[in-house]
């Protein structure tokens, strides 16, 4: 599985990388009316921008000179003629008012879309607004994801940066092969929501070099995703890297060949986590390998939680219908910031098998740390610090 996932990203970068070296027409947005004070609303001059490039026959390039641009709720929908590469010098911005992104759900939303690249850039969303409101119990709207990509083909991200978020940094949903490299996320450890980057309903997705701090996952994988690679993250603070929450519906995608590998966390609440409802469904997770990941207190290094139930609302006295199986946890080292670094609690009515634990050092206070299980099958081997209960 992981030769697969690696196959892919080479013959990505290729495809990518060595497409045909046509004459590229280029966009400047400041030359459709954009103005780089962070003041003035520029959507419009990108959407013309955006326009243009769109129903180029030939490749196009859009680029964002240095500066700030004032941007409110945009959509840069395809199809389009040709491939599109997005050049951000500058810095896209939301308005002060959360208000004025409404109840879409996102700020900048790419759809339908095929062989685009977005290359640098920061975007600031302004989110501390929005935050303060969810705390106050008042009336908000859902939140904005700072940038989303919606079934969109061949994409890539590179050296984007996002700052404060109001909801989901970025969103991968429903894509097909898609690079994430050397990306950032920040936002308080304490702003709600803030997942770093969040994969949904996609396959062929790889994520490297990338350092994401915000106030929930990392990087969080949803259903109907397969064939992902995560490599060289660093993660923290925030709640680690999470398959899951799934099998909220009945009726649900699994999660398979998934790999994370050669990364650090740094004061997260989790490190590697499996989540599912306790509910029925019909939903999965198989072939994933976490390894060669170091833990610096960290809480929970190693989690699979099947009874995950917030507010103790809709699942009580149930069990996860979720089967997972074929997980390996290799080389896995650091400090744990609980008592119990590993926790697997399985699913009673189907438990976990196939759960694999190779050379696991944790420790807790400068001891051996914990460990627990429940209604699970597998094998361990190598040095195992917490002793394995599998």
């Amino acid at each position: 599985m992981a030769n697969f996932v690696v196959s892919f990203v080479a013959l990505f970068l290729f495809y990518i990388f060595h497409q045909s070296n046509a004459a590229s027409a280029s966009y400047n947005v400041i030359t459709f009316g954009a103005k780089p004070d962070g003041k003035t609303d520029s959507t419009q001059p990108f959407l013309k921008a955006w326009s243009a490039a769109c129903i180029s026959a030939s490749p196009s390039i859009i680029y964002v000179p240095k500066g700030r641009y004032l941007l409110k709720e945009t959509v840069f929908r395809g199809p389009c003629k040709n491939k599109i590469t997005v050049q951000i010098d500058g810095s896209l911005v939301a308005p002060t008012d959360y208000r004025a992104l409404g109840n879409s759900g996102y700020w900048i939303l790419f759809i339908k879309v095929n062989r685009v690249s977005v290359f640098g850039g920061t975007l600031d969303a302004k989110g501390a607004g929005f935050w303060a409101c969810r705390k106050s119990g008042l009336n908000c709207p859902v939140g904005a994801r700072s940038i989303t990509f919606n079934w969109a083909n061949d994409i890539l991200i590179s050296g984007l940066t996002s700052i404060n978020s109001q909801s989901m940094h970025l969103v991968i949903n429903s894509c097909n092969n898609v690079l994430v490299r050397n990306v950032r996320a920040f936002a308080p450890d304490q702003s709600p929501n803030t997942d770093g980057i969040h994969v949904q309903t996609s396959t062929g997705v790889a994520i490297t070099g990338s350092t994401l701090q915000t106030g929930d996952d990392c990087i969080s994988i949803g259903p109907s995703t397969r064939n992902m690679l995560m490599s060289s993250i660093k993660c923290g603070p925030g709640h680690g890297i999470s398959i899951g929450s799934l099998g909220k519906d009945v009726n649900e995608g699994g999660v398979e060949n998934i790999t994370l590998t050669n990364s650090i966390f740094s004061g997260s609440d989790n490190g590697v986590r499996i989540k599912s409802w306790a509910r029925p469904s019909n939903g999965f997770v198989r072939n994933v390998v976490f390894q060669n990941l170091i833990m610096n207190n960290v809480r929970n290094p190693i989690i699979i939680d099947q009874n995950y139930c917030p507010s103790n609302q809709g699942c009580p006295r149930q069990s996860s219908g979720v089967k997972i199986s074929q997980v390996t946890f290799r080389n896995i080292q650091g400090t744990s910031a609980t008592p119990e670094a590993v926790k697997f609690d399985c699913s009673s009515s189907n438990p976990c098998s196939g759960i694999i634990l190779q050379d696991i050092k944790l420790t807790y206070m400068n001891k051996a740390a914990t460990s627990s299980c429940k209604n699970i099958g597998g094998t361990s081997s190598g040095v195992l610090m917490p002793q394995s209960c599998v």
